[in-house]
């Protein structure tokens, strides 16, 4: 995934690529060696949540706009991805960017299709009416807005992407760019099938909301 960062995709937007490791057992941290400019690893072995390991990645940027991303996540065109962040990152009042997240094309069926775009919808009209939302694939902002609602919430593991934007809305709006896109593995999806997946997300939303903590003690990931 970090080779869709070309050299020239690098130089032209003067990006910085940060892999924050949990405690990686197979090579990626050999590979993420190869191609980031900095790799913080979990020396201490502690158990991670996403939160966590995104405040570690964080602290050792140096550029003044975060793009937050999963490790499998891949972005479509994105030179042009890059181009729209640059020209909407800055406007007045605005405290993050998120995006459309589909299944990667080679993988996906109809029922992807579907399911991935009422969601896109569904997250644009929340946005649309005040109410933060963004996707954990993709999230964008600036270094002092991060800073200033303190960055993920650790303790929480999963639904952090939901709590972040939650607090990113109370200080400034949020716009879902609907023409950028980035794509997500779709394994989550067919071993646990969506019923399972979307109620895991609805009742970790609800916990969020509600008691400030997750359901779930850990967001498993699927290899």
């Amino acid at each position: 995934m970090l080779k869709q960062f070309t050299p020239e995709l690098l130089q032209h937007y003067n990006l910085e690529i940060i892999v924050s490791d949990g405690g990686s057992t197979d090579r990626s941290l050999e590979i993420a060696h190869r191609h980031a400019h900095r790799v913080v690893e979990n020396e201490e072995k502690i158990k991670q949540t996403i939160s966590l390991g995104r405040n570690e990645g964080a602290k050792h940027a140096t550029g003044s706009i975060f793009l937050f991303l999963n490790a499998d996540t891949l972005i479509k065109e994105p030179a042009y991805f890059f181009r729209r962040i640059n020209e909407e990152i800055h406007a007045d009042g605005l405290a993050a960017i998120t995006c459309s997240v589909e299944v990667y094309p080679h993988e996906q069926k109809p029922i992807d299709r579907y399911y991935h775009g009422f969601y896109n919808w569904f997250f644009f009209m929340m946005n649309q009416v005040g109410m933060g939302m963004g996707r954990g694939e993709c999230h964008i902002m600036k270094r002092e807005v991060f800073e200033k609602v303190k960055g993920y919430a650790a303790r929480i593991a999963a639904g952090e992407d939901y709590d972040m934007f939650r607090r990113l809305e109370k200080i400034g709006r949020i716009k879902f760019l609907k023409d950028i896109v980035v794509y997500e593995s779709p394994r989550r999806y067919r071993k646990y099938g969506y019923t399972y997946v979307t109620a895991s997300w609805f009742m970790n939303f609800l916990a969020v909301q509600f008691l400030r903590r997750s359901i779930l003690d850990e967001w498993k990931p699927v290899r």
